[in-house]
């Protein structure tokens, strides 16, 4: 890493420490134990500086924590690469369009794995960006992960978490 990229990497470094905070806490929520907590924290901060690295932008990085959250804990070692994309389209179908309270819901046919995200609600930020907390859950041999959290539409019409 040179010099120069450390001020962008510690950027994303303060979003994906943010995100692994909620995998922390989503893995509590769960009564998981220690090690499912720490790995889902792991895999969140690990997730989304692989996604800053790869180079994809808001998008990818957001993609990188979600998923490496739930890679971390228990439940998201199951998941594929074609899992990973159902996610990643059932969240910006469901942010990008769905209403309060009306799940997006996607399902690999065959790994038999699916999930959900539920926009829970909608609010505009000062500076003009719209924001939708949401709820998100993914199932994989019958075992269920949680996950809670806000994403906010950036002007180029990515969206991040915060």
């Amino acid at each position: 890493m040179t010099q120069s990229s450390i001020p962008a990497a510690g950027a994303d470094f303060r979003k994906v420490l943010t995100i692994a905070i909620l995998a922390v806490s989503m893995s509590a929520c769960a009564q998981a134990g220690p090690k499912t907590t720490l790995g889902a924290a792991t895999g969140a901060a690990a997730g989304g500086l692989i996604g800053a690295a790869a180079g994809g932008g808001a998008e990818g990085i957001v993609a990188g924590v979600l998923l490496g959250g739930l890679l971390g804990g228990a439940i998201g070692n199951s998941l594929d690469n074609r899992d990973r994309e159902y996610v990643r389209r059932s969240n910006y179908q469901s942010w990008e369009y769905g209403r309060n309270g009306e799940a997006s819901t996607w399902r690999n046919p065959d790994s038999g794995h699916y999930g959900s995200v539920t926009p829970t609600r909608t609010y505009q930020e000062r500076g003009g960006n719209y924001c939708r907390e949401f709820n998100q859950t993914v199932i994989v041999n019958g075992q269920q992960q949680d996950a809670y959290g806000t994403a906010c539409r950036q002007p180029d019409g990515s969206w991040m978490i915060r």
